[in-house]
């Protein structure tokens, strides 16, 4: 990273994206689009922000992005006149989902010329929750880009994005940061203890994002254990118990997603040693959770935890189907084995 720009440094983990990225500016072979895909809070929006200042950036060429000269902070901060951010929409059940009135809006903007920049950059957030018209309605843009208008897209995968979009853009594909990486980094940049920075670097599974956020908000960390209270309230249940747990959670829909990632972050490591009770202590994501995962795993069979698993992620596939939340979280509970 030593002869990248100063901004660049950021992007712990994504080396060699932050080299292609500026590499791409140097020898003048700028594409019109770029789809950044990976888990979320990995890093993709850190790296658009990072390439939508590099390629606005006053300093001289080399140090670009600085990140203090005028564009560079107001990138940084969303208020850039020539940078527009396009976020999903929640809806009351916490489904995301980007619309063709935004998409309309941006084009809108898109049309006029840039106020100060060398370049307009549009930066639309998890493109995969675009909804089919709006998918459809963007794919004009890729078509028929204007002048000097740089499009990044990021997404979860880029399997979920419409072939005719995905086609036109330049793919970038984040990959989890090593948990020991992640703990360096927040120690040596952000000061972290080490017995916090390792706990929040096994929790955050690559993600380096989700570990810078946690050690900043003490709320995200209060709120897995609370889910995960949740889930040990669950299992040694009765049916009449679990569905009782399951009615008060369906009350709370835009919540459960979140919930049964945390659920499902679980089953994995659950999963993983029950597969293989020698599995390297860096693999397993809840650390703080690692002797009552083994316990488990000498009583509870393979397949059970298996098809726990399964049915987790089916779940999790169904609540972004609008299926009845109640219904969802009842087949969770019938299919988690019971803990004696």
């Amino acid at each position: 990273m030593d002869s990248l720009a100063p901004g660049w440094q950021q992007i712990a983990g994504h080396e060699w994206a932050a080299r292609l990225l500026s590499g791409a500016i140097a020898h003048e072979r700028i594409g019109h689009a770029y789809l950044i895909t990976g888990p979320d809070s990995i890093g993709k929006m850190t790296l658009a922000r990072t390439f939508a200042q590099a390629l606005n950036c006053t300093a001289e060429q080399g140090r670009r992005p600085c990140g203090i000269c005028r564009s560079c902070k107001l990138i940084l901060e969303d208020k850039h006149p020539d940078v527009r951010v396009v976020l999903p929409e929640i809806s009351d059940r916490g489904i995301q989902s980007i619309k063709i009135e935004q998409i309309r809006r941006l084009q809108q903007d898109l049309s006029l010329s840039a106020y100060e920049a060398r370049y307009k950059v549009a930066l639309l957030k998890r493109f995969d929750t675009a909804n089919p018209n709006a998918a459809n309605a963007f794919l004009k843009t890729l078509e028929e880009p204007p002048s000097n208008v740089i499009l990044l897209l990021t997404a979860m995968d880029s399997d979920t994005i419409l072939p005719t979009v995905n086609s036109r853009c330049r793919t970038v594909k984040l990959r989890p940061v090593p948990t020991m990486l992640i703990e360096e980094t927040l120690m040596t940049r952000h000061h972290v203890r080490p017995e916090d920075a390792n706990l929040l670097a096994h929790l955050a599974d690559g993600r380096l994002g989700w570990a810078i956020r946690a050690h900043n908000d003490p709320a995200l960390l209060q709120a897995r254990r609370t889910q995960l209270e949740a889930l040990h309230q669950t299992l040694p249940g009765s049916l009449v118990v679990r569905f009782a747990l399951a009615e008060s959670l369906s009350h709370k829909a835009e919540s459960l997603p979140s919930l049964l990632q945390t659920w499902l972050s679980w089953w994995r490591d659950l999963t993983l040693l029950s597969f293989n009770r020698k599995t390297p202590a860096e693999r397993i994501t809840n650390i703080d959770e690692i002797e009552l995962l083994h316990e488990l795993t000498e009583h509870w069979l393979k397949s059970g935890v298996l098809a726990a698993l399964r049915q987790t992620e089916i779940a999790l596939r169904q609540l972004n189907q609008n299926a009845n939340a109640r219904l969802v979280i009842e087949n969770v509970m019938l299919a988690y084995p019971r803990q004696a």
